[in-house]
C-alpha cells in the first residue's frame, strides 16, 4: 500500500521548496517537486530600457548574482554585436569563476556535510569525527570554509567592484581595470585558496586530483588520504551507498564554461544514450503543462515564451515551468559539465553508476581542482594598461541570448527589444532544468526522477536519504522561480 507525504520547507536550500513524495513501505515510488515562491523578475523587466537587465538581473539571487550579470551581459552582446576587450574576457571569466568555486565550497561544508552529522548516524563508525568536523554552526570545518571563501571572494572586489549584485560586468567587458598592484594581489589570492584546498579539502596537490581518471584510481587515491575532508566524504558514500541513490535520466547538458579567444575551458554538447550530441540551443522548449501559468499548451522556444502567472491553472503544481530539449529533461551542473567535457573520472563514475548522489558531489570537487589552476593562468594574463571593455550600442529592434555554466548548471536569459525597449525577457536557471514539474508527456523532471526509487523503510534515514539527493543537486529555488 502507498502513502503520500508532503516533505518541506527545507533548510540551508536558498528559497523554498516542497516535495510530495509517494512511497510503498519500502521506496519512493514517485515524486513531485514544487516551487512555491513566485517572483517574477520577467514581468519587472517588460517595458524597461535593455541595460537595465544588467541592474535588476544580479539581484534573482544573492548567491548566483555573477552568473546572472554575465548571462545578461551575453544576451545584450548578442543584441548589440559587440565582443569583449582580451582583459575583459579574462576578468569575467575569473570573476564568473570565482563565484562558482566559492558556491561548490559553501555547498560541500555548509550545506551537504553537515547532514551526515545528524544523530540518526550516531551508530555509524564515522559519526563522532563527522559531527566533530562537519556539524552546523559547531563542527570546526565551518569556520576555516567562510575564512578562506571570504578571503577568496576579495578577488571579485578587484575585477567587479564589489559581490553580489556588481554592476561593473558589461556586454564589453568590466568597468574595474586592474593595474600592476592589482594583478599581484589577484595572484595571491588564488594562491592562498589554493593552499587551503590542498591543505584541507584534498591533503593532496590540485594535479593530483586533476589527473584522477578512473573509479579504481579514485579509491586507490581514498585509500591514502582518508583523513582529508575528501576522503571523509567518500568514506561516507562508501558506506551508505550513496552511489546507488538519486540517479535520475542520465541526460546531461552544458552551455560550454569560460570562453576564452574562442575556446571554453569546458566545452558545449550534451551527453544522451551514451553519447556525446552537439548542443542544439534552438531545440530548448518551455512546457508550462503543470506550472501555475496561463499560456499556449504548445512548449514553446524561449525567444517565443511568455509567464503570465495563474495560480489556480489547471494540471499546475508548481511555478517553476518545465524546460526541455529536443523534448527531453536534462540534467545540468558539474556532473554534466565534466560528462560533457570527457574527464576520464567523471565518464568511468556515469558508465558504472550514472548520475548519482556521490558522482555530483566528486564532480563539483574535481571543479575546484580543475578550474583554479586555470584562473592562476588567467590572471597572469591580464595587460594592466590595456582596455577592460569595449563600447557598445543597443538596436532599437533586436533579439540576443546569454547562455552561461552556473555552479549549479546552465543559466540562460533570452532577450527581445522593440522600440527600444524590453518586449520580452525569458530566464531557464539551472534548477529549473533540475526541479522541473512533469511535461505534458507526464515525464517528470530530473529530481523526481532520481527520487524515484529512493529507501524509506527506515522512517528516519528515509527523510535524510531524500535529503542527501536534493542537496546533491545542490538547489537554488529563487532562480528557479525568478
Amino acid at each position: 500500500m502507498s502513502a503520500r507525504r508532503i516533505l518541506g520547507p527545507f533548510n540551508r536550500v536558498e528559497g523554498d521548496l516542497e516535495v510530495h513524495v509517494e512511497a510503498d513501505e519500502r521506496r519512493v515510488t514517485a515524486a513531485w517537486v514544487n516551487s512555491p515562491l513566485y517572483r517574477g523578475f520577467e514581468q519587472i523587466l517588460h517595458g524597461k530600457t535593455p541595460q537595465d537587465a544588467l541592474v535588476y538581473t544580479p539581484r534573482i539571487c544573492g548567491i548566483c548574482s555573477v552568473s546572472q550579470s554575465v548571462a545578461a551581459a551575453r544576451a545584450l552582446a548578442d543584441a548589440a554585436g559587440v565582443a569583449m576587450t582580451p582583459n575583459g574576457e579574462l576578468a569575467t571569466a575569473l570573476v564568473l569563476a570565482a563565484e562558482n568555486l566559492a558556491d561548490h565550497l559553501t555547498h560541500f561544508y555548509l550545506f551537504f556535510m553537515p547532514d551526515f552529522a545528524r544523530p540518526a548516524y550516531a551508530g555509524r563508525p564515522w559519526h563522532p569525527e563527522i559531527a566533530e568536523r562537519f556539524r552546523a554552526q559547531s563542527g570546526s570545518a565551518a569556520p576555516e570554509a567562510l575564512r578562506a571563501r571570504a578571503e577568496f571572494l576579495h578577488l571579485t572586489a578587484l575585477l567587479a567592484g564589489k559581490w553580489p549584485h556588481s554592476l561593473a560586468l558589461q556586454p564589453g567587458g568590466t568597468t574595474c581595470p586592474v593595474e600592476a598592484a592589482g594583478k599581484a594581489q589577484l595572484l595571491t589570492l588564488l594562491g592562498s585558496f589554493q593552499r587551503f584546498l590542498e591543505h584541507h579539502l584534498f591533503g593532496e596537490r590540485l594535479e593530483a586530483i586533476a589527473e584522477l581518471d578512473s573509479e579504481s584510481a579514485l579509491r586507490r587515491w581514498h585509500r591514502d588520504h582518508p583523513e582529508s575532508d575528501f576522503g571523509r566524504f567518500l568514506g561516507i558514500a562508501e558506506d551508505l551507498g550513496l552511489d546507488r541513490l538519486g540517479r535520475a535520466h542520465d541526460r546531461f547538458m552544458s552551455y560550454g564554461a569560460y570562453p576564452i579567444e574562442g575556446r571554453p575551458l569546458f566545452p558545449a554538447g550534451t551527453w544522451q544514450a551514451g553519447d556525446a550530441i552537439p548542443l542544439d540551443e534552438a531545440a530548448i522548449r518551455e512546457d508550462i503543462s503543470h506550472s501555475w501559468l496561463n499560456g499556449p499548451a504548445e512548449p514553446r522556444h524561449p525567444f517565443e515564451g511568455s509567464t503570465l502567472p495563474a495560480a489556480e491553472a489547471d494540471g499546475g503544481y508548481s511555478w517553476c515551468k518545465a524546460p526541455r530539449l529536443q523534448g527531453q529533461p536534462m540534467e545540468v551542473g558539474a556532473l554534466a559539465r565534466q560528462q560533457v567535457a570527457g574527464h576520464p573520472l567523471v565518464r568511468d563514475l556515469v558508465e558504472g553508476s550514472g548520475g548519482n548522489v556521490r558522482n555530483r558531489v566528486v564532480a563539483r570537487l574535481l571543479e575546484l581542482a580543475l578550474v583554479l589552476p586555470a584562473m592562476q593562468e588567467w590572471a597572469a594574463r591580464l595587460r594592466p594598461g590595456e582596455p577592460f571593455c569595449n563600447a557598445f550600442r543597443l538596436p532599437d529592434e533586436g533579439h540576443g541570448q546569454g547562455l552561461v555554466e552556473a555552479a549549479r548548471g546552465s543559466l540562460g536569459h533570452w532577450l527581445r527589444i522593440h522600440r527600444g525597449r524590453i518586449l520580452n525577457y525569458q530566464i531557464i536557471a539551472p534548477t529549473t532544468w533540475n526541479f522541473s514539474p512533469r511535461d505534458r508527456a507526464e515525464v517528470p523532471g530530473p529530481l523526481e526522477q532520481a527520487l524515484a526509487g529512493t529507501p524509506v523503510d527506515d522512517a528516519a534515514l528515509g527523510e535524510l536519504r531524500i535529503q542527501h539527493v536534493i542537496r546533491s543537486f545542490d538547489p537554488c529555488m529563487v532562480c528557479t522561480v525568478h
